[in-house]
């Protein structure tokens, strides 16, 4: 009985196609954008580089401990 009472399903819509994927060619001026843009990003790793002067292990260069002091020696 209650094959006769039960809504019956709607047919399924059609698949739709799958849309085509976008160019992936880049045009001159946009590769000329990115290579500046890179060009800046390199410019400012290599400006932040040179204010570093400690290596991964510490003070690479050696310690001053012989000094003169005031009482002599």
């Amino acid at each position: 009985m209650s094959s006769i009472f039960s809504p019956k399903m709607p047919p399924l819509p059609p698949i739709q196609p799958l849309p085509t994927p976008p160019s992936t060619e880049v045009s001159p001026e946009e590769k000329r954008r990115i290579a500046a843009e890179q060009a800046a990003i390199e410019r400012k790793r290599k400006g932040r580089k040179s204010t570093i002067l400690t290596g991964p292990l510490g003070i690479e260069q050696e310690a001053e401990t012989d000094r003169k002091t005031l009482l002599g020696e």
